[in-house]
């Protein structure tokens, strides 16, 4: 008898599957990995308070994120290269957010075209992450593609103005694989030669994200801020949320894990902008401490990843299947009727369990 898939097992199963050079460049983090291991650490610091008698006799984890309604509040996080995970790629992970009822967001590194996604799953909430290119026509060209595919709002990531020191990728002599990137087949069409990541534009300001509010018409999301000064920056140049992100501790070691920068961004623009967090989600329970710290939904990128390298689009389903069955659970046992009513009187600060 096969053993099911559980959210414990999950990784070590798909690390078994994946090629060792792609485990290496999934698994790994900047520098000597500190901030990595603290997204995850950095929920084991919180405790859920839950409340009893509660008089609740059913729950709804569904929210909205930019307007659009989840199940749950979680979109897969944009994670790049999905085919070289498992052959069903974006389109096997975009078929695994729509069974779920969570969001999903392509990123431009993906294996797979926008329409391709779309046509995999038409009834999914779609978000496009953009880098944006030195060629700012190259991207408007790819944004445009994406929005005519169906996808409703924007990520722009702003915290790669330059790669991260990444340890790992540089042990094994790391290449980026481009020969089956949309995005960079389209780049090498406009007489772009450098590789994906250098041919990013490293002076990206703050007045981008007016220009993309102006051309595309559509919300704009802000993904890598970690500080209340960038934050506020954010809402004021246009945004309609931010991500608070370290890039899954792949960029600069030593910065503060996600969800302890989370509060102070909650704080300065909560009651403004959208608030959303990404890093080191690995059970519902993660998901909640988030919301109680005041993040409308969560990106999680390897834990879906995981799923779909150990089993496909069916793992990958699996596996947010769990995450939304054990936000449920939590709620009820919280006495929070909706994934709104989790509060900061549902979280406490402590130290880790053993």
């Amino acid at each position: 008898m096969t053993a099911r898939l559980t959210l414990g097992d999950v990784e070590e199963r798909a690390l078994e599957r994946l090629d060792a050079g792609w485990a290496e460049y999934f698994l790994g983090g900047a520098g000597d990995e500190r901030t990595l291991r603290e997204n995850v650490a950095s929920f084991a610091r919180h405790r859920l308070r839950p409340r009893v008698l509660a008089g609740i006799d059913g729950v709804s984890a569904a929210t909205t994120v930019l307007g659009h309604e989840l199940a749950f509040p979680l979109i897969v996080a944009p994670v790049a290269y999905l085919r070289r995970a498992h052959a069903d790629g974006e389109e096997g992970m975009a078929r695994a957010a729509e069974a779920a009822g969570a969001g999903f967001c392509f990123a431009t590194f993906a294996t797979a075209t926008p329409a391709a996604v779309a046509h995999a799953a038409p009834a999914l909430v779609r978000l496009y992450q953009i880098y944006a290119f030195t060629d700012r026509g190259l991207t408007d060209d790819l944004i445009a593609e994406a929005l005519a595919s169906g996808f409703t709002a924007l990520v722009l990531t702003v915290d790669l103005p330059v790669m991260g020191s990444r340890d790992r990728e540089r042990r094994i002599d790391w290449v980026f694989p481009e020969e089956d990137v949309p995005a960079v087949l389209r780049a090498r069409e406009r007489g772009i030669d450098a590789d994906a990541f250098g041919a990013l534009d490293p002076g990206l300001a703050w007045e981008y994200v007016e220009h993309l509010r102006s051309r595309f018409g559509v919300p704009v999301a802000v993904k890598g801020v970690l500080t209340a000064e960038d934050a506020v920056l954010a809402a004021e140049h246009g945004a309609a949320a931010v991500v608070v992100s370290n890039h899954g501790g792949r960029q600069l070691d030593l910065a503060p894990a996600s969800l302890d920068a989370l509060p102070e961004v909650v704080d300065a623009v909560g009651d403004r902008i959208e608030v959303l967090v990404d890093g080191g989600i690995r059970r519902g329970s993660d998901i909640l401490v988030a919301l109680g710290l005041g993040a409308r939904a969560v990106l999680a990128g390897r834990t879906p990843l995981w799923g779909l390298a150990a089993g496909g689009w069916e793992g990958a389903a699996e596996v947010l299947r769990l995450l939304g069955e054990e936000v449920e659970i939590g709620l009820h046992l919280l006495g929070c009727r909706t994934s709104a009513d989790v509060t900061g009187a549902h979280v406490a600060r402590a130290e880790p369990l053993i």
